[in-house]
């Protein structure tokens, strides 16, 4: 296992995750001020073996007044899969939702992309600016909507989970994220401080996404094959999930 830096991982992906991992960076830059957020030193660049094949692990992690955590990971599997996982933790003292979007491509396709913004109050409803907002975007049609896996009740109604068919559903899709994510950072940029019992309703929320989150089998399956279980479970929740302590 290396931990070496080494160049972007986003160049040798698919086009339209090389376009969406710069998509995303180039918003966060644009409308939030930046500073770094340190991972674990072994962490933060990986290479291992799944089934004979090169895996590569690329993250990319900022943090900000309102975010604790920003993390953009990048992760390639021979010249069969790429991933992109995407997820902004927001910090306790702003009543802000979780921003989360996956892409999965593989063979020259993208199979599996995913964008929402996941509530964490106690009644698992969007505030009320963000759903107002949401409901201004476009209205795209996909032609293969994909379902949610069983743990997924931590997602919103907002949640777009499809299989893109060519450029066009692709281009669709990466407006979509935009308008999101353009959306979470203006509201979020304007955020005020909520009180002490609104930041304990918060915690529990952001405890119970990651906790779902971690129930990812598909994920977890992945990881345990090239780095076994113990790397996986430590990988999981320190980097990917890690639960939010007061």
């Amino acid at each position: 296992m290396s931990n070496t830096l080494k160049p972007s991982l986003r160049e040798q992906q698919h086009p339209v995750i090389c376009q969406l991992a710069d998509l995303i960076e180039t918003i966060w830059q644009e409308q939030l001020e930046l500073e770094p957020y340190h991972l674990p030193a072994d962490l933060g660049y990986v290479e291992g073996r799944l089934e004979g094949e090169k895996l590569t692990i690329e993250n990319h992690c900022y943090q900000t007044t309102q975010f604790r955590k920003m993390h953009l990971e990048l992760a390639k599997v021979g010249t069969t899969l790429d991933i992109l996982h995407c997820v902004m933790f927001p910090r306790p003292e702003y009543a802000l939702p979780m921003f989360g979007c996956d892409l999965v491509g593989g063979r020259g396709q993208i199979s599996a992309a995913i964008v929402d913004l996941s509530p964490v109050n106690s009644e698992r409803i969007l505030p009320e600016n963000y759903r107002l907002a949401l409901q201004t975007l476009p209205i795209t049609e996909f032609s293969q909507q994909r379902g949610l896996p069983d743990w997924a009740d931590i997602f919103s109604e907002f949640c777009l989970f499809i299989r893109p068919d060519g450029p066009e559903e692709e281009a669709h899709f990466l407006s979509r994220v935009e308008g999101f994510l353009k959306i979470h950072c203006a509201y979020a940029a304007q955020a005020l401080p909520v009180s002490p019992e609104q930041q304990a309703e918060i915690l529990l929320g952001q405890r119970y996404y990651c906790t779902k989150q971690q129930q990812n089998d598909k994920t977890r399956r992945v990881l345990e094959k090239a780095f076994g279980a113990e790397w996986t479970q430590r990988y999981m929740t320190s980097v990917l999930f890690d639960i939010p302590t007061p």
